[in-house]
């Protein structure tokens, strides 16, 4: 094929140069026979030239003819090379036919060449244990400063759609629900402190994509004083961007100069709101389509109440949505969140797109703003995060109010691997919790001291200033906080029978009861250095309890077992099963004396650093502290 086209070219440049050399002479005739006439000179010239044109063409058809001649042969060739092939190899089966040209998916392959798998350059880190198997070693590095910064999957945030699609997680009865047309208008407060830019413009795109434009009047951007850049500028221009998409949607903005907290940071938020309704939320979500309206329509119908949709969790690795169901908001003694079921009375009614009630709110919460100013809001006094959802709580239900969650109102809700905060939040999560004991938990506020183990006295925390809360809950009649565990929270064990807690040591050997290895039944007797596995609880009933106490009444405690065989060695088993295999849990103890059985008269001791029973030989244990005489 090259070789004709190569011919019909050479042919081509021929006639075309000979057209060229007659235009130039004839014009130059004509041009001439106009003026001077034709001459025989002129005559002479032009049959010089044909003679000229008829040699090159006899020269050309020659090579032609040549060139015919070797491509002929040529294909004799390749006819005879072929059966060669066919003779010496086997026939090749026909290609299935396919439903796209081939050449596009060969054009594919050679521009995607082939990639060396990349190594795992942070084998160890929580963010690729699932996720980045195909990620370069240059974006890994990327990737995992933005999560040790952040505490969930910036790198992938950045490239996902702000206006990505949700599943709609709710249970199947909501989507047959209806709810009024003169729902209240609310505001959306965004609290954040260095937060990545891309999850609050998804967070900020979801609530205005999802909520109707009729009754989302305000968003209201509280930062804690944020120190990232992109924070400043970046995001304001963001925000006026949807302003001017948005002109009848009010946006503000609030900083601090220095950080203050959730509590201040939400306070802020309300106090900037003119909404009816007020709907405080982390920055680190994604509203669901219609999770505004179910919980509008229970405040529409008790302004007294507080509530909270369902958050569906948002992995902090590949930040895939996973659904979660509906469930109570509660906390232990610590006054560490925690979820838990609804009561009895609420799974009789068998249907599971209900609100139900809960004894507090996890920190997104939805209220009546008048009302939630007229109770307080939220406590200012309390540091950086931590129990502020607790006391809210509370304050809610003991000063007339009530907490709901809302199960056909979703929002997800990124679970961070680790607090931008602080690296341990404990200690101002203990402070706090101190301070929601002296100004709400009556003679029950000891039991935070027995959480944190801390002495009942002089515990050298400073809780700041009460007395303007305390003047609070007076002048709202609040009701006490025995009523709270009675009728909101029964599952709480008021913990009213302890007698004593902390260390429990062994006088003559210098030695403290431990609860040995985990998992295992056999406690021991080690150096004392009070600390979680020899936490002892000392109950009025005789149980005695090593290496912690549960918060609650549906969850059993570890009892110090007499097993009441020959066998020497004490037993540490969960109360109920031990009562059931025959084990007796009962002791007497006073302290500075000795500590015996009840049923078997034998008592605890240590012997050459082994800790048994066995027959009394008067040693002595002291516990570190005392909550009642006994």
């Amino acid at each position: 094929m090259k070789m004709y086209m190569r011919r019909a070219g050479i042919f081509g440049a021929f006639v075309l140069l000979i057209y060229i050399i007659i235009y130039v002479i004839m014009g130059q005739t004509t041009k001439k026979s106009f003026s001077q006439g034709v001459t025989g000179q002129d005559v002479m010239q032009l049959n010089r030239i044909e003679q000229t044109l008829n040699k090159l063409y006899n020269v050309l058809r020659a090579f032609e003819q040549k060139q015919d001649a070797m491509q002929k042969q040529l294909e004799e060739n390749k006819g005879r090379e072929r059966k060669s092939a066919e003779d010496n190899f086997p026939p090749v089966k026909q290609q299935p036919e396919q439903k796209e040209q081939p050449s596009k998916h060969i054009q594919d392959k050679k521009e995607t060449p082939i990639q060396k798998k990349s190594q795992k350059v942070f084998p160890n880190s929580a963010l690729f244990k699932e996720w980045g198997e195909n990620l370069s070693e240059e974006d890994q590095k990327v990737a995992q400063d933005l999560f040790e910064k952040y505490g969930y999957n910036v790198f992938l945030s950045d490239r996902l759609p702000l206006d990505r699609a949700l599943s709609d997680t709710r249970d199947p009865g909501c989507a047959k629900k209806s709810y009024p047309k003169d729902l209240p208008s609310i505001g959306v407060v965004l609290i954040y402190l260095n937060e990545a830019l891309s999850v609050i413009k998804r967070a900020l795109r979801s609530i205005i994509d999802r909520t109707p434009q009729n009754l989302l009047k305000e968003i209201i951007l509280v930062d804690d004083s944020s120190s990232n850049e992109d924070l400043k500028e970046d995001l304001d221009l963001y925000v006026k961007s949807l302003e001017q998409q948005n002109p009848s949607l009010r946006i503000t903005r609030v900083r601090h100069k220095e950080q203050q907290g959730l509590a201040y940071a939400r306070i802020s938020g309300w106090e900037a709101a003119t909404a009816d309704v007020i709907a405080i939320l982390d920055a680190h979500i994604e509203v669901h389509e219609m999770w505004a309206e179910p919980l509008l329509t229970q405040i529409k119908a008790d302004r007294t109440v507080v509530v909270s949709p369902v958050f569906d969790k948002v992995n902090f690795d590949d930040l895939k949505v996973i659904q979660y169901f509906p469930a109570a908001h509660a906390f232990d003694w610590a006054l560490w969140c925690m979820y838990e079921g609804f009561m009895p009375e609420y799974y009789k009614l068998n249907d599971s797109s209900l609100p139900g009630k809960s004894p507090s709110v996890m920190g997104i919460l939805v209220a009546d703003r008048k009302f939630l100013g007229e109770i307080g809001v939220l406590d200012a006094g309390m540091k950086v995060y931590g129990g502020e959802n607790v006391e809210l709580g509370i304050r809610v239900w003991t000063c007339g109010g009530s907490i709901e969650v809302v199960p056909c109102s979703k929002i997800a809700h990124i679970e961070r691997y680790h607090k931008p905060y602080l690296p341990d939040l404990s200690s101002v999560m203990k402070r706090n919790a101190l301070r929601v004991a002296e100004i709400w938990m009556d003679e029950y506020k000891h039991n935070i001291n027995l959480a944190w183990n801390l002495p009942f006295e002089n515990h050298g925390i400073d809780i700041g200033d009460i007395s303007e809360r305390k003047k609070l809950r007076e002048r709202l009649n609040c009701k006490p906080f025995k009523w709270y565990l009675e009728n909101v929270y029964p599952k709480l064990d008021p913990w009213d029978n302890l007698l004593a807690y902390g260390g429990m040591r062994n006088l003559d050997a210098d030695m403290c009861l431990d609860q040995g290895p985990v998992p295992g039944h056999t406690p021991i007797a080690y150096n004392c250095y009070y600390y979680g596995p020899q936490f002892t609880y000392y109950r009025a009933n005789g149980e005695l309890y090593i290496g912690g106490i549960k918060s609650h009444k549906y969850n059993d405690n570890r009892c110090l077992t007499d097993i009441g065989t020959k066998e020497t060695e004490a037993g540490l088993f969960n109360c109920k099963e031990a009562i059931q295999k025959g084990m007796s849990i009962y002791w007497d103890f006073t302290q500075g004396k000795e500590l015996k059985n009840k049923q078997t008269k034998r008592c605890l001791e240590i012997i050459k650093g082994q800790l048994i029973i066995q027959e009394c030989s008067g040693q002595r244990w002291e516990i570190q502290n005392i909550i009642k005489a006994f």
